[in-house]
C-alpha cells in the first residue's frame, strides 16, 4: 500500500512534467520546419496535452482495467469543462471570438452524443474503437487542412504567440521529445500500478480511481495552459485547449484502448458520468456558440460549472468505499 501510494504521489507530476516537455520539444522542431503556427497549435499543442490520458488509458486496456481506461479518458473530459474552464471562467469570463472555435464546439458536441451512443449496451466493442479512429482520423484531416490554410483568425494570432515566447535549438527541443516520451511511458505504467493497487486495497473500483484521482491529475497540463492563456488575454487558446483535448480523448484516447481490447462498463457509468459528460458538453455548446451575438462564458456559467462538478466528485466520493 506505501508502496502504491508512492508510484502515485511520484508517476503523476513525472507524467505531468515529461508531457509538457514532449509537446515543446515536437512543438519547437515542427516551428523550425517551417509549419505554420495555427497547425502547430492544433495538431501538436492541443492534441498533445491529451498524452497523459492516451499512455495511461492504453496500459490500462493492456492491463485489463476498463475502469481506468474509460474512467481516464471521459472523466478527463468532464473535469475540462466542469472544473478547468470553471476556474478559469470564474477568474476572467472567457469571450469566443476565434471562427475555428464556432465550428469546433458543434463537432465536439456531435462526437460526444456518438460516443454515448457506442456504450449504450455497456460495452466499446472492436468495431466501435475502429469508427472512433476513422473519425478522428478525418478529424485529423480537418485540422492540418485549417492549418494549411492558415485564414486570419484570433486563434491562429495566439497560437503564434505562444510559439514565440519559447525558443530553443532543434538540438535541446529533439532531446526534450525523446527525454519526454520515455518519462511518459515510464510514469504512466508506474501510475496505473499504483491506482490499481490502491482501489483494491481500499475495495474501490477501478472506474471511481480513473474518474478522479487519475482524470484530474491528467488534466492538469489543460488547467495550467488555460490559465496562463487567460492571463495573457487569450480567451481562444483557453477554450481550444480543452475543445481539442476532449475531441481527442473521446476519439483517440477511447479508441486506441477499445483496440488494444473491448472494454466494458457498468451501468452506472454510463448513466452517471457519460450522461453528465454530454450534459456539460450541451451546456457549454450553449454557452459559447453565440446564437445572438458573440459567445461568452461568463463567470456565473463558469461557477455552476465549477459546482457542478464539485458536487459530482463529492459524490462519487462519499459513494466508493464498499461494505
Amino acid at each position: 500500500m506505501v508502496l502504491a501510494s508512492i508510484a502515485i504521489v511520484v508517476g503523476l507530476p513525472v507524467l505531468l512534467w515529461s508531457a509538457g516537455k514532449f509537446v515543446g520539444g515536437a512543438s519547437g522542431i515542427a516551428k523550425h520546419f517551417g509549419v505554420s503556427p495555427l497547425l502547430i497549435g492544433m495538431l501538436i499543442i492541443g492534441f498533445g496535452t491529451s498524452a497523459p490520458e492516451i499512455i495511461v488509458s492504453v496500459f490500462a486496456a493492456m492491463q485489463g482495467n476498463s475502469g481506468i481506461a474509460l474512467g481516464n479518458a471521459y472523466g478527463s473530459n468532464i473535469a475540462n469543462i466542469g472544473l478547468i474552464l470553471g476556474i478559469t471562467a470564474l477568474i476572467s469570463p472567457i469571450a469566443v471570438r476565434s471562427e475555428i472555435i464556432r465550428r469546433e464546439l458543434p463537432v465536439m458536441l456531435g462526437l460526444t452524443f456518438f460516443a454515448a451512443w457506442q456504450l449504450i449496451d455497456f460495452t466499446l466493442s472492436k468495431d466501435d474503437a475502429f469508427s472512433l479512429l476513422g473519425l478522428f482520423i478525418l478529424l485529423l484531416s480537418w485540422s492540418i487542412w485549417q492549418g494549411i490554410r492558415g485564414d486570419a483568425d484570433n486563434l491562429a494570432a495566439e497560437y503564434s504567440n505562444e510559439l514565440n515566447s519559447a525558443e530553443n535549438s532543434v538540438k535541446t527541443n529533439l532531446i526534450w521529445l525523446l527525454v519526454g516520451l520515455v518519462l511518459l511511458i515510464a510514469s504512466s505504467r508506474i501510475l496505473v500500478w499504483g491506482a490499481v493497487q490502491v482501489a483494491t486495497f481500499f475495495g474501490v473500483s477501478d472506474t471511481i480511481i480513473g474518474l478522479t484521482i487519475i482524470a484530474i491529475g491528467t488534466s492538469l497540463p489543460e488547467l495550467a495552459s488555460s490559465l496562463m492563456a487567460i492571463r495573457k488575454g487569450e480567451h481562444d487558446l483557453a477554450l481550444g485547449n480543452v475543445i481539442g483535448s476532449n475531441m481527442f480523448n473521446t476519439l483517440a484516447v477511447v479508441g486506441i484502448a477499445g483496440l488494444i481490447q473491448p472494454l466494458t462498463i457498468e451501468s452506472s457509468f454510463f448513466y452517471r458520468d457519460v450522461m453528465l459528460m454530454v450534459a456539460f458538453s450541451i451546456a457549454l455548446f450553449i454557452f459559447c456558440i453565440g446564437i445572438r451575438g458573440p459567445g461568452r462564458l461568463n463567470r456565473l456559467e463558469g461557477g455552476a460549472f465549477l459546482l457542478a462538478y464539485v458536487g459530482y466528485t463529492s459524490y462519487l466520493i462519499s459513494t466508493a468505499f464498499v461494505a
